[in-house]
């Protein structure tokens, strides 16, 4: 096997591994080869928070619906 021929084959293995590192760990791996992480992060709001955001909503409407009749 001659150098250049070793060279591309490790280049093409180092891909591959980079790209199943990158499904394995939540990034997405471009053309070129460079890892960019795609992580979402999901977010999480306490059971107070909500009940505050859903009783500025209801007082939202209610005063639409006031102003409505």
């Amino acid at each position: 096997m001659q150098t250049n021929e070793l060279i591309a084959a490790l280049d093409a293995e180092i891909s591959r591994l980079q790209q199943a590192k990158a499904l394995l760990s939540g990034a997405t791996v471009k053309r070129a080869g460079t890892v960019t992480t795609n992580a979402t992060v999901k977010r999480v709001l306490s059971p107070e928070a909500r009940a505050r955001i859903a009783a500025a909503q209801k007082a939202r409407w209610a005063k639409v619906r006031k102003a409505a009749k």
